[in-house]
């Protein structure tokens, strides 16, 4: 496939999300400085419609129209080679947070570790506004579309391993969209050829 015909990610990320991280980011802020109050506002305007319709514009039934090539890189798999732990190792998942950050390496967005969001979530001045129920529209947008993920960029059903080399920091969306599919099959640049996003974003890591 030629070069110039691949993407960065799936879709481009709508303002709408940084726009939802500003005002993640101010209600942590306005939190910090005992302004529950506002901070309580701030996360209930980020919780954005045109936010979820992005994500959901990338995973479930919709993923199947970005393939763009055949699962041909699958049928010389060996089974016995496929890597049976999907626990990552804590020490793992701080060294790609530290070379990547908290950006996703297809995307872009800022992203948010899945502790930092639920004790969020259980703060007792938020319960009712970060919402996170059972199916992907009673759940948070911007939250959802934030997630932080670990993603193997050659999967681990096509003999991937569980390593720095092999993984990267993703966003939901872009983890779940591309799922279990190979770069080559979604016509996917390798993030791993081109620098991580810096910003001052922190993921909300200051919360904790």
């Amino acid at each position: 496939m030629n070069q110039t015909s691949l993407r960065v990610c799936l879709v481009d990320p709508v303002p709408a999300i940084f726009e939802a991280a500003r005002l993640l980011d101010k209600a942590v802020s306005a939190h910090l400085e005992n302004r529950s109050d506002q901070a309580k506002q701030f996360f209930r305007d980020a919780d954005i419609p045109a936010v979820r319709d992005w994500t959901e514009s990338l995973w479930g039934k919709n993923n199947e129209r970005f393939r763009v090539s055949p699962r041909s890189e699958k049928s010389n798999f060996n089974p016995e080679d496929f890597d049976k732990n999907r626990m990552l190792p804590k020490n793992l998942c701080g060294e790609l947070i530290q070379r990547d950050g908290f950006h996703c390496r297809f995307c872009g967005i800022p992203v948010i570790r899945v502790e930092v969001r639920e004790k969020i979530r259980r703060h007792e001045c938020y319960r009712d506004v970060v919402k996170w129920g059972k199916t992907n529209t009673s759940q948070h947008a911007a939250f959802q579309a934030m997630w932080l993920q670990y993603d193997h960029i050659v999967p681990q059903s096509c003999g991937g391993r569980s390593t720095l080399e092999n993984m990267v920091v993703t966003c939901a969306p872009c983890n779940f969209g591309r799922m279990e599919n190979t770069l080559v099959e979604f016509g996917l640049l390798d993030p791993r050829n081109r620098q991580p996003v810096k910003s001052e974003w922190d993921g909300l890591e200051r919360f904790c």
